[in-house]
Order: C-alpha cells, then sequence, then structure tokens
C-alpha cells in the first residue's frame, strides 16, 4: 500500500474520525483579500483535487470566505466526497462589501449561517462547526455561552456532527465544555507566537486536537533571518520548517497551511518527511522564546 505525503505526518482523531495531520486551510482560494471569486477558478478546483490525491482528509473552510465562493468551489472540486474526508467550517462572522469582517453571533445569524454552509457544500450535515468568536488573531474575553448554546441545538437537530471553538481563551474554552463537547480548539499559535502552550498541553492529555493558524504570523525580520538559516541547512523551506517544528511541538496539533498553488500546496505538504534533529528543536525554540507557562 502506498503512503500518500499527508499521511507521512502520523494521525489523530479529530470528532470521531482519525485525520491525517496535515489537511488543508481553503481560505486562500477566493479571491484578494478573501473577497470574491479566484483570478483561475481552473487552478483552485486543481489545488483541492491534488490535496485529496495526495491524501488530505481534512478541509478547513468557511461559508465567509469569498463569501461562498471557497464552499462553492469546494463542492465543485469534490462533490460527491470520499468517505475519509472531514470537512470544518466556522461561523461566528459575516462579510460586508468593503470586506469587512464583522461578528454574527445571534442565534438567527448562526442558524442562517449553518444552513449556508450545508447548502453551498452539499451536505446533510457538516462534520464540524467552530465557532469563532472576534478579536484579530488574539481572543477577546467574553462569554461565549448564547452562540455556543445555538450551535450545541443545530447539534442535536442532526444539522452539525461535531462542535469546536475558534480564537478562544482557556476560559472562555472552559466555558464551551460545559455547554457540549469541544471537538477541537483553532487559534494562532506558531514558532515565535507561543501564548497558548499550557493550554495545548492540556488539549493533549485531554485527547482534543489544536489546529493553528498563522504558521508564519508575527515573525520579525531577525526572526525570519534564524528560520532561514535552519531552513537552507535542511535544504527545505521557511514554511516547511516552521510547520515541521508544530508537527514536532505535540502529537494533538492538526494543520491547515493554506495556499492557491498546487506547488505551494505539494511543498507544504513536504514538511511531514522533515526530520529536525536536537540542534535544529533547540535553535528553533531560541527563535520563538521560552514556553508561556
Amino acid at each position: 500500500m502506498t503512503t500518500t505525503t499527508a499521511e507521512k505526518s502520523g494521525q489523530f482523531r479529530l470528532g470521531d474520525r482519525e485525520v491525517n495531520r496535515i489537511g488543508y486551510g481553503a481560505m486562500q482560494l477566493a479571491g484578494p483579500h478573501v473577497m470574491g471569486p479566484p483570478a483561475d477558478r481552473d487552478a483552485a478546483i486543481a489545488v483541492l483535487r491534488r490535496a485529496v490525491e495526495l491524501g488530505v482528509n481534512h478541509i478547513d473552510t468557511s461559508d465567509y470566505y469569498g463569501p461562498y465562493v471557497v464552499n462553492e468551489l469546494i463542492r465543485e472540486a469534490l462533490h460527491p466526497y470520499p468517505d475519509n474526508l472531514v470537512l470544518v467550517t466556522k461561523v461566528g462572522a459575516l462579510r460586508t462589501p468593503e470586506g469587512d469582517w464583522p461578528e454574527a453571533l445571534s442565534a438567527d445569524e448562526l442558524r442562517q449561517a449553518v444552513h449556508d454552509n450545508l447548502d453551498h457544500l452539499g451536505v446533510d450535515a457538516i462534520d464540524t462547526v467552530n465557532l469563532r468568536l472576534p478579536g484579530f488573531a488574539e481572543p477577546v474575553e467574553r462569554s461565549l455561552a448564547e452562540p455556543f448554546e445555538t450551535l450545541a441545538d443545530l447539534q442535536q437537530e442532526g444539522l452539525i456532527r461535531h462542535l469546536g471553538v475558534s480564537n478562544v481563551t482557556a476560559q472562555m474554552l472552559a466555558e464551551a465544555q460545559e455547554i457540549a463537547p469541544v471537538a477541537c480548539v483553532q487559534n494562532h499559535y506558531n514558532l515565535v507566537h507561543r501564548q497558548d502552550d499550557a493550554l495545548i498541553d492540556a488539549l493533549a492529555r485531554e485527547g482534543i486536537p489544536y489546529v493553528p493558524f498563522f504558521p508564519l504570523g508575527g515573525f520579525t525580520p531577525l526572526q525570519s533571518a534564524a528560520l532561514e538559516t535552519v531552513a537552507r541547512r535542511l535544504e527545505a523551506s521557511p514554511m516547511q520548517v516552521a510547520l515541521a517544528w508544530l508537527l514536532a511541538r505535540s502529537p494533538n496539533l492538526l494543520l491547515i497551511p493554506g495556499t492557491s498553488s498546487v506547488a505551494h500546496l505539494e511543498e507544504n505538504l513536504g514538511a511531514a518527511a522533515l526530520v529536525l534533529g536536537p540542534r535544529e528543536l533547540e535553535e528553533l525554540d531560541q527563535i520563538g522564546g521560552a514556553p508561556t507557562p
């Protein structure tokens, strides 16, 4: 049996399914600023199909990418979906014609968002829906009880299989867990942005996956240069090294690097085969500083 690129990174359970630890984030398939259609629709379709060919079985999306554009591309490229493909979407925001991302957390807005995702993806139930809370890359401490209860009701109605949360603090996660089981947490985390170190370790003990976004976001020029030094030594790209570090960080990290290019997709999935030795791990940890307790 041939092992595909994504499978080399190992697997972890997301909800009731085992998924390969490198998945695909579909946001970049929309047009500029995540608005409108892609410049090359055929190329976007090709990326999605190539991802599945290479073993990706976890695709992260949202109906507010475009809006609607990305989910429609996913449906066109992959429907009827492979039995092992897990589709994860997020709700909690809208897009304005100006490209803003206002929150949309009322019960009516969340119900409409779930039904829109169902329609545009062409499914009767969504594998996982993340409740995305406001804040640009950083969570804003607030109660999520009312919106999460709405999603829990939709789960009871059979429209959602599993629930997740995105852009949350540990306290907000705990509040969600009092309402319904949380299948995953999606937050800002990478080599240099490590505020969630303790949360990742706690989730690992509970068997809950953590899905980091912005794998290269927030790097200073000096940090980028240090990353590039390690990458050159390993004859890899900086993104591959950053992704490989995340894979090595904890077994419950599920990665969703995004791209609109087949070549970059294949490069990102190549991180699964990149081995970081003790020297590289030490150097990379020094770039990011000591873990936050």
